[in-house]
């Protein structure tokens, strides 16, 4: 076995599957195991056969000791609960541990935080170039602007998305709100408008929330001024382009320092 050996776990869901498919046509890349939650209907299926690739021989399990110590990276779309538990795992075996997944509270970043002493963490809202590309844009013209302009955060995604805002919506909120250099936190941003609620209050960042259909992922930042409107805008037609940008941060984090990183990191965008 040649090149980067890349776990999957949830490599029964669509995300997963999608990886299984992205790793088989990267070069560098390999999968060294696939891994779904105990009772799984998935367990002991071939994963290959699963992604609609072919058998690969890499038979879906439910126990990751092992394929974590005998590979180089993990790349996680799950949920916040299992996330943090494979993190303690990533830092036991000192790999890399590929995290794209949302609605994580406080709480569960700090885990990562200390996850990040012994492995090398890439966390992101949203694993693609463009959407990246589009925070460092934001960041850019928050700071160019100032609060002579109001700033709102419009996402939609599928009926079936448990957690709003989308992990996305909340990285192009902390873009902005770092070009304006204040906290994305209770006192700065607008969650939720109903009933009377009074005129906005200067400098928020606001968030709307659509949800329906298959929609994988529409995002738009409105710059609000006097007279005028700036929208820099993202929409995702496939799931592919999370994968790619998350096998992409696998391979660049191998030989890394530990530490916790970003995709502005592993896209050389830090400085922007």
């Amino acid at each position: 076995m040649s090149g980067n050996r890349l776990i999957v776990v949830g490599a029964g869901g669509r995300m997963g599957r999608m990886l299984v498919r992205t790793i088989a046509e990267t070069s560098g890349a390999v999968l060294s195991g696939a891994i779904e939650a105990q009772g799984s209907p998935f367990i002991g299926q071939d994963s290959g056969l699963l992604a609609g690739i072919g058998a690969n021989g890499v038979l879906i399990s439910d126990d990751p000791l092992p394929l974590f110590a005998a590979s180089d990276a993990v790349i996680d779309f799950t949920v916040p609960k299992a996330t943090t538990d494979f993190a303690a795992l990533a830092a036991q075996a000192r790999i890399v541990h590929v995290v794209g997944t949302t609605g994580m509270q406080p709480a569960d970043l700090a885990k990562l935080e200390a996850a990040a002493r012994h492995a090398v963490i890439i966390r992101s809202g949203n694993m693609s170039l463009g959407v990246n590309l589009l925070a460092a844009l934001v960041k850019r013209v928050a700071q160019t602007l100032g609060e002579d302009f109001d700033i709102e955060i419009l996402e939609m995604h599928h009926r079936m998305k448990v957690d709003a805002p989308s992990g996305t919506a909340l990285l192009l909120g902390e873009a902005a709100a770092a070009g304006r250099n204040i906290p994305l936190d209770d006192a700065h941003s607008v969650r939720v408008r109903d009933g009377h609620t009074g005129a906005r209050e200067p400098g928020t960042i606001g968030f709307a929330t659509l949800r329906g259909g298959s929609v994988v992922g529409d995002h738009s930042v409105i710059f609000a001024g006097a007279s005028e409107r700036i929208t820099l805008s993202h929409h995702a037609e496939n799931r592919e382009i999370f994968a790619r940008g998350a096998v992409r941060a696998a391979l660049w984090g191998h030989g890394r320092k530990p530490g916790l990183y970003s995709m502005m990191d592993v896209l050389g965008l830090g400085d922007i």
